[in-house]
């Protein structure tokens, strides 16, 4: 018994480990919850150590994601807090509202526009469109979702549209500054947009666009929105603002007609006002846009909007072959382009105004600066067709087309050194060509200038003066202007 009780003190102790057994337990059921606890206390640590080591190399968020709309709303990564980079055009995500049914024949605009190679952004569509020509993607196209959720009172493309910037805030692209916003028949001068948009500081609050040319449409909607089809551009920093309110924001606004005044309602609960930029262009008008262009306000030409629904912006042309000729003026001094300039021809008692790369008048009588820069009404209010009001002042065509001024179109293009050289060409009306004018010795008129510096239009903008070159003098029916810097104490007078 003596050899047994030390062979019993020798062997390792066990017990210690042992679950006991409860007596009302059969033996092998005791067994098996033994072994079954054993086996769980295992799995707690390998799970223990595998969390541990999970920890250490992703970021607390990742552990219980959140749902998306509030995890993409945490996501500062994606804006660019280098700002010694002057803003360029790959800091903008451009979101275009458009449609599957539409796309095709509108896609047309972005053409004009839109280079692949520097432009980031998509076309938001409303279903995936029916098989296209592959031209026709130029801007990559992205679904919309979600937007049915929501009630409206009139449309619910509105609402669709309206969600745009929450859902390309979502996408988390990098170095974005800004998020720009526009309509499928918008036409961007892009180069012209990233320096207005250069100006601010996109770490900033900014809601920034234009208003509606037509006052009963400023009535209408508000005069503190910026127009959707103009275009708008709203910082990275207001966007990310915006994400986190932007649903309970449409719930609320749900008996709102437009999804431009959907954005300056949410963007108005953020207390944040809007920055007008006169270059954005709703152009809410009837008829034909001439006076407008022909008299453009001092501020660089940033958009055009419903081109459909205006004439052609040079005669006995298609609107698209406008546009294209228009942009060709563009892409040579982006700056400079519809920059009105004014001089006079005191010898012949002329009045000279220049909307450069567009269009030129010729006035056979003196007439003060004032009126010149004031838009000829070429076209009619956007709602009723009425003759305004507007908002801003105009002056009345006169019926007789024998006294309207002499309009010369832009034909040819051409750069030289540092600048460039414009033609514009006489055109004649059917029933103006019995009109005998002092003027019509003057077919062609050429005109000269350095380039305008981008820089231009981040310091306070003054008009630039024109000169008739040679005394004025009319060569083969063509006269030379050159467009340059006023010269100190220099003013434009009669």
């Amino acid at each position: 018994m003596v050899r047994k009780m030390n062979q019993d003190r020798l062997e390792p102790c066990h017990d210690s480990l042992k679950v006991p057994r409860l007596p009302f337990i059969p033996e092998k059921l005791g067994d098996m919850i033994s072994i079954s606890i054993r086996v769980g206390i295992v799995i707690c640590l390998i799970a223990f150590i595998s969390l541990a080591l999970h920890s250490s190399f992703t970021k607390p968020d990742r552990w219980f994601p959140l749902p998306e709309h509030l995890h993409v709303v945490q996501n500062v990564s994606a804006i660019d807090i280098d700002n010694s980079v002057p803003t360029n055009i790959t800091h903008i995500v451009f979101g275009i509202a458009g449609s599957a049914n539409t796309w095709h024949d509108r896609s047309n605009y972005g053409k004009l526009w839109w280079n692949p190679n520097t432009c980031r952004g998509f076309v938001w569509l409303d279903k995936r469109p029916n098989i296209l020509q592959r031209d026709d993607m130029l801007i990559p196209y992205k679904i919309s979702h979600g937007w049915t959720q929501f009630k409206h009172l009139h449309s619910a493309s509105a609402v669709r549209i309206a969600r745009i910037v929450y859902e390309s805030f979502r996408l988390g692209l990098p170095n974005v500054r800004w998020f720009v916003m526009g309509d499928d028949d918008t036409v961007f001068f892009t180069e012209n947009l990233v320096n207005v948009l250069g100006k601010y500081d996109h770490s900033q609050l900014y809601y920034i666009g234009g208003n509606s040319e037509s006052v009963e449409q400023d009535l209408m909607h508000s005069y503190d929105m910026a127009f959707g089809g103009g275009g708008f551009a709203i910082s990275y920093a207001l966007a990310a603002r915006l994400a986190k309110i932007m649903d309970s924001c449409l719930h609320r606004y749900f008996y709102f007609y437009g999804s431009d005044q959907r954005v300056w309602a949410c963007v108005n609960e953020l207390g944040v006002p809007l920055t007008r930029e006169s270059g954005f262009h709703q152009l809410d008008i009837h008829g034909n846009p001439y006076g407008l262009l022909a008299a453009h306000p001092m501020a660089p030409l940033v958009s055009l909007h419903h081109l459909d629904q205006l004439n052609s912006l040079f005669p006995d042309h298609s609107q698209m072959h406008s546009l294209r000729k228009l942009i060709s003026a563009y892409h040579l001094d982006p700056a400079r382009i519809v920059q009105q300039s004014i001089c006079y021809d005191h010898l012949r008692k002329w009045s000279i105004s220049i909307s450069w790369g567009y269009t030129i008048q010729i006035y056979t009588s003196l007439l003060i600066t004032a009126d010149l820069q004031m838009p000829l009404q070429t076209f009619q209010t956007w709602r009723s067709s009425s003759d305004g009001p507007f908002t801003f002042n105009t002056r009345p065509m006169n019926s007789d087309l024998c006294q309207q001024p002499t309009i010369f179109f832009l034909d040819q293009v051409r750069k030289v050194s540092t600048g460039s050289v414009t033609t514009y060409k006489r055109y004649v009306d059917k029933e103006e060509k019995t009109c005998k004018r002092a003027d019509g010795e003057v077919q062609i008129i050429k005109v000269s200038a350095l380039m305008l510096d981008p820089g231009y239009w981040k310091n306070v903008p003054h008009r630039q003066c024109c000169q008739l070159m040679d005394g004025g003098s009319i060569k083969d029916g063509s006269v030379h202007i050159r467009i340059r810097k006023c010269r100190a104490q220099e003013t434009i007078t009669i």
